[in-house]
């Protein structure tokens, strides 16, 4: 039982998303930010001097180890709290709770969380340099180079251990395109998508082919997390945080105690339990969806089906907006885009979105409680964060 609360402290009072796109044009991480941070303003109905909280996280393509500070003078702000949280994939996830955290404390009352990384010729590069020593050195000259290489070690695994198919892991990334196929905003709508052509697709790492894998882009995203009472009072219908669990180990897969159970259940336990609620009550999940086993992995490790019955749990079950239990419905980074550590406000966004009642032809009817995930590193970082509007 965990012995602290973040239940009903804060809520997501608005929000804001770049569409993504292919090449950078003339964006850059801080216009984006800037952007996004005047229309997550307006959407919460806030004036630039209320917002009285920052936390970011340093784009790859422009690494400032002052960021946060940067970005504060570039917009204009004067923040009683701000920070940068570095944990990946899972970095906007693991904002939000620290946002309802310092706004329980005291610190501050509207706390903007901003993401946006530019994809340009000098992105991977940079990405490489970031590495640990540990991983210059052992893993990558030997051909284990992030992520594919660690994800796909993943899936071969959980297929050895468990029997997961192929089949069965690219059906997640077409319920996936048919959730996109609502989404005007995203990389692949207007694209349809079967189980025969993510098998047909390119192998980039036996066994994961081309469109298990994320698509990069220039993107990002945004939300104002205000306190409880405060939110109350926007133009939005509230999306109060009920529950959060963060949990995480090393950054090698090679140091991972385990490839196919993660730090995964450890969060949703605790989110869960802080919530008071139970995976069966969640009416939509947005999980993190680098590649097709995560989402696996995910449906396991947080208690949707028993370990190893992943595979065929996804197969059975509508993962669709319109069905059983859906999961990204915006089309998650396989099929809505991956704006690097950005790409994971875009679940945050999404559960908020639907929460709200204002996610158009993909509304799920009478939506009032969720999940958004996020996940950094090799299944290393892990935030749950479970919603509701009531």
């Amino acid at each position: 039982m965990i012995d602290y609360t973040l239940k009903g402290a804060a809520a997501i009072s608005g929000y804001a998303e770049m569409k993504p796109q292919r090449q950078p044009g003339n964006h850059t991480p801080v216009t984006i930010c800037a952007e996004l941070a005047r229309q997550v303003a307006a959407d919460a109905g806030l004036e630039r001097a209320q917002i009285d909280g920052l936390l970011t996280a340093t784009p790859f393509s422009n690494y400032n180890i002052l960021w946060p500070s940067y970005l504060c003078e570039y917009l204009n702000i004067r923040p009683r709290y701000f920070d940068t949280v570095d944990i990946g994939g899972a970095s906007a996830a693991g904002m939000v709770w620290r946002a309802a955290a310092a706004i329980q404390a005291g610190m501050c009352n509207h706390v903007l969380c901003v993401t946006a990384e530019v994809m340009d010729s000098r992105f991977f590069a940079r990405l490489a340099h970031l590495m640990p020593q540990s991983d210059l050195e052992f893993e990558i000259p030997y051909g284990n180079v992030p992520a594919n290489a660690g994800y796909a070690m993943v899936a071969m695994r959980h297929m050895h251990e468990y029997g997961t198919t192929s089949r069965q892991l690219a059906k997640v990334a077409v319920d996936q395109r048919f959730n996109a196929q609502q989404n005007p905003d995203a990389l692949f709508y207007g694209k349809e998508l079967t189980i025969d052509d993510v098998l047909g697709s390119r192998t980039i790492m036996e066994p994961l082919h081309l469109f298990e894998i994320v698509s990069p882009c220039t993107g990002g995203a945004a939300v104002i997390v205000s306190r409880a009472d405060l939110a109350a009072r926007g133009p939005n219908r509230p999306v109060k945080l009920l529950g959060a669990g963060e949990a995480g180990t090393s950054i090698s897969i090679a140091n991972a105690p385990s490839l196919t159970n993660s730090w995964i259940e450890a969060a949703a336990k605790s989110a869960f339990a802080m919530s008071g609620l139970t995976p069966q009550r969640m009416q939509f999940i947005q999980p993190y969806d680098c590649y097709t086993i995560t989402v696996a992995i995910t449906l396991e490790d947080m208690g949707f089906c028993k370990k190893g019955q992943g595979g065929p749990f996804i197969a059975e079950r509508d993962l669709t907006w319109q069905g059983d239990l859906p999961c990204n419905t915006h089309g998650g980074q396989l099929s809505f885009g991956q704006a690097g550590q950005a790409g994971g406000m875009s679940h945050v966004v999404e559960a908020a979105r639907q929460l709200m009642g204002r996610a158009g032809g993909r509304q799920i009817p009478n939506a009032t409680i969720g999940l958004a995930h996020g996940n950094g590193g090799i299944l290393g970082e892990q935030v749950t964060l479970i919603f509701g509007n009531e």
